[in-house]
């Protein structure tokens, strides 16, 4: 590649970064004000300035507007998780991996907002529980090294700790998100592990 074709395709991503961060930053004025259900594309476009088919381009449901990122986040648990020793407990290692990858710059009145929201409307719980399902495919093989011993039992526990763990995630956000964020979600994070380890 040249050195112009790359000044070029480094501009192409800077102007495709800001059209995104633009049509999300619109969209998300608009769900909180009106509602995400009652928020159409027409609506968003509109307010945006781009087309429909600009918007597509972008993104590929209007839930993944709010969630565009958790699928992302996975990967970066998994970057997390390694830099664990490898003795440490895979419960506590992978908890403190979730932890480190949540936003603590967010604006909480904001971030609270959107919960509510999310958790509100089916379709958008809906699309979440299955964008944290794809962690399955970033923290499994970590979680099942770390156990190691016989390659079937391994891969069961990797997985069912990894699944109690993003259960755990979701429950604990929606209760954070009812009580009105009276404590950090960490809080409630480790309280739903808790009861799942008996503690």
């Amino acid at each position: 590649m040249t050195e112009r074709a790359g000044s070029v395709e480094r501009l192409w991503d800077r102007s495709r970064r800001s059209v995104y961060a633009e049509i999300t930053q619109v969209a998300m004025d608009l769900f909180l004000r009106k509602g995400f259900e009652q928020t159409t594309i027409d609506e968003i476009v509109a307010a945006a300035g781009v087309s429909r088919r600009s918007f597509f381009r972008y993104f590929g449901t209007k839930e993944d507007i709010v969630l565009g990122g958790l699928t992302d986040e996975g990967a970066r648990v998994s970057v997390e998780l390694a830099k664990h020793p490898d003795e440490e407990d895979p419960w506590t290692a992978l908890r403190s991996a979730i932890l480190a990858v949540g936003d603590s710059e967010a604006d909480e009145e904001r971030t609270l907002a959107v919960a509510r929201m999310m958790y509100g409307s089916p379709s958008l719980r809906a699309r979440s529980i299955e964008k944290h399902l794809r962690w399955q495919a970033d923290l499994v093989p970590e979680v099942r090294r770390r156990l190691g011993g016989p390659e079937d039992t391994a891969d069961l526990r990797a997985a069912a700790i990894v699944a109690c763990m993003i259960t755990c995630l979701d429950t604990a956000g929606e209760a954070w998100s009812r009580a009105g964020a009276d404590r950090p979600l960490a809080v409630y994070f480790t309280q739903a592990l808790d009861a799942i380890q008996g503690r």
